[in-house]
């Protein structure tokens, strides 16, 4: 429920933008632009710290903006669809609480500071690093700040309907991000 805003159109934006982004670079993969999307947006640190270059047919944006684009690329549906769950359940009440501005610029900077975190960790990776879970981590840990007595309605087992506090769900969902971090270090996801 909110509180203070009518709606939350940066939220659904954001959605929309991942989305759209998601078609777009899906319906161009057969002309070979998904692959080059994925080069030219994605956030490649070793192209950030200077010691790869990209060519220039693959260059799509200065490369400090890809601290933002990579953020709105997904691996595949199962990857944008975790991520738009998480951010349409959590985003509208972090949203309301910080007021449209602050919370677009809230998700940016989250969006920015995931991608430093993977640099500074993967300095020398030549992957591109693609999906929003950075910025949608500091979405989550805002909300679970924001409200932490809240209860939740989960699926266990996928058929058990449970109500718990919030801060089990998400807590579950950092670790994995955690894992997933330090595990899959050759992947492309923005693992937090």
């Amino acid at each position: 429920e909110l509180r203070h805003i009518s709606r939350s159109y940066v939220n659904i934006t954001i959605i929309a933008l991942n989305i759209a982004a998601f078609f777009f670079t899906a319906l161009a993969a057969s002309d070979g632009f998904s692959n080059a999307s994925v080069l030219g947006l994605g956030y490649i640190p070793s192209v950030i710290h200077d010691t790869v270059e990209l060519p220039p047919e693959l260059v799509l944006v200065p490369e400090n903006l890809t601290y933002l684009t990579y953020a709105l690329l997904h691996a595949d549906i199962f990857h944008l669809g975790g991520n738009m769950l998480f951010l349409w359940v959590f985003g509208d009440n972090v949203e309301d609480a910080m007021g449209h501005v602050k919370y677009l610029l809230f998700y940016l900077l989250c969006a920015a500071s995931g991608a430093f975190l993977h640099g500074a960790i993967l300095a020398g990776s030549e992957e591109p690093l693609i999906g929003a879970s950075g910025a949608i981590a500091g979405v989550v840990v805002a909300y679970l700040m924001l409200h932490p007595h809240v209860k939740l309605w989960v699926l266990a087992l996928m058929r058990i309907p449970l109500r718990i506090p919030a801060w089990i769900p998400i807590a579950l969902w950092v670790i994995f991000q955690f894992v997933m971090l330090f595990t899959q270090t050759e992947d492309q996801i923005s693992w937090p």
